[in-house]
């Protein structure tokens, strides 16, 4: 069925002072099924599919809202801004923005499909984080994805590295690196292909950094996209100050990648000292775990076996898209799954015999309604990203990114507001619906605090 790692021993961390925050994504007033990431089969199956942009928007704030009721330190960060009209411009379409929305429609409504689409919702994908602890200098570090691998999610890492420079100031805390040259041989898909593992958030860790694409040696993908090179992950550990002791890249199985696994987020997730994964996820899981109990005695592993749980099952449902969470007042793990695994008998049945075993660390799961999302092919780890903060980091963030009651009930009404209820990609030319979400973003962060990140702001 499934193994505990550590012989099934449960452990009891010391925890200094420091957190594990999660930074999730609010969901843009352009989200629609467009179609544009190949490789992810629920974004391609849902295809040209009317959306409803509220309702996707009000999904990721009921589970942000609910995280930050069951104690966790929960932040936001901000959709970008689309249609974005300085691609469009510096691709050679000019004249008022009404007008370069209806030629682009009429000769290119792929790129306009591109240049609206709402996929920064999906923050795992926004950078790679490296907290203070595991750092050379002592502070959190940032970098960016540059997205190389789809056009569309390409647009994205120049507003990110504002976003997240105004949620994070530089200086005695944050330290921002700017994303990796947007070539092929260095693509790079953020936190997506990362974890950490640790004894307590405070400690110094483990970083390991799962890749697609490595040496010509290596075997490759037939049918999809390899997205993170095994360069990008070396870059970045380097721009980071990582020890290389306590850094570990483990390449994804191309088989996977073919059966819709474009990140690992969608076949493994981790938390504290805990890897919870697909048995068919990595080429070689024995020299991961060997490399992290040597360096980790505490490291437990959960690995679901293909007789249990099939690939396809475990893309459908997200099941290891899952955020895997330690919740205040309790020892274990608690699972943050999609409303998909519930409805998947063998996925649900897993989830339950996992909970129900007492020498497994996952001892809980809650189910979220995120349809929205999970059509467009992103689950609950999809939406947030994680950022490991001391208490001194903590209080340096920009504190209207924290979700309060107080904060959620503002952002309910401001998408309530300013959010249509049905999206379908004819919409896109609509010179009325640029106005909305420029109007919409502008209030946005002033609810926020983050300052003018928006291009039509500067």
């Amino acid at each position: 069925m499934f193994g505990c790692g550590n012989n099934g021993a449960m452990t009891t961390a010391i925890y200094p002072a420091a957190i594990e925050s999660n930074f999730d994504g609010l969901v843009g007033p352009t989200h629609n099924y467009a179609g544009l990431a190949h490789g992810n089969v629920a974004s391609a199956k849902n295809a040209d599919q009317p959306s409803n942009p509220r309702e996707a928007a009000l999904q990721g704030l009921r589970k942000m809202r609910a995280l930050a009721e069951l104690g966790m330190a929960q932040g936001v960060l901000p959709p970008q801004e689309r249609p974005h009209i300085p691609t469009l411009k510096a691709l050679g379409f000019s004249g008022k923005d009404a007008d370069i929305l209806a030629k682009v429609a009429r000769e290119a409504p792929g790129l306009l499909a591109a240049v609206s689409s709402a996929s920064s919702m999906w923050t795992a994908n926004a950078a790679t984080v490296s907290p203070s602890a595991d750092c050379g200098d002592g502070k959190v570090h940032f970098t960016p994805a540059n997205l190389a691998s789809h056009l569309h999610r390409s647009l994205e890492p120049a507003t990110t590295a504002r976003a997240l420079a105004a949620t994070f100031p530089a200086g005695q805390h944050f330290v921002h690196h700017a994303p990796l040259p947007a070539t092929p041989a260095m693509g790079d898909e953020g936190a997506a292909n990362h974890t950490r593992l640790c004894a307590g958030y405070g400690d110094a860790g483990l970083e390991l950094f799962v890749y697609g694409a490595g040496s010509e040696a290596e075997p490759k993908p037939q049918k999809y996209p390899a997205r993170q090179t095994r360069a990008a992950c070396e870059a970045i550990a380097r721009l980071h100050g990582l020890d290389g002791e306590r850094v570990h890249h483990q390449q994804q199985r191309p088989e996977v990648i073919d059966q819709g696994v474009f990140h690992n987020d969608v076949i493994a997730v981790g938390n504290r000292e805990l890897l919870f994964f697909h048995e068919e996820a990595f080429v070689d899981s024995r020299a991961l775990r060997d490399w992290t109990r040597a360096r980790l005695p505490e490291a437990e592993f959960v690995e679901v076996a293909t007789k249990d749980v099939s690939v396809a099952d475990a893309v459908s449902s997200y099941l290891f898209n899952s955020q895997l969470l330690c919740l205040p007042g309790t020892k274990g793990h608690t699972l943050i799954v999609a409303q998909e695994c519930q409805e998947n008998g063998k996925v649900w049945a897993c989830i339950q015999r996992l909970v129900a075993d007492e020498t497994c660390p996952i001892e809980a799961a809650q189910v979220f309604d995120l349809r929205q999302s999970m059509h467009n092919g992103g689950g609950p780890a999809c939406l947030r990203l994680r950022v490991v903060l001391t208490d001194a980091e903590r209080t340096a963030v920009n504190p209207g990114s924290w979700i309060t009651p107080e904060r959620a009930d503002a952002l309910e009404s401001w998408v309530r507001r300013h959010y249509r209820d049905r999206l379908v990609l004819a919409d896109l030319a609509d010179p009325a619906l640029l106005d909305e979400c420029r109007t919409a973003l502008d209030r946005l962060t002033q609810l926020l605090g983050l300052g003018s990140i928006y291009d039509f702001q500067r």
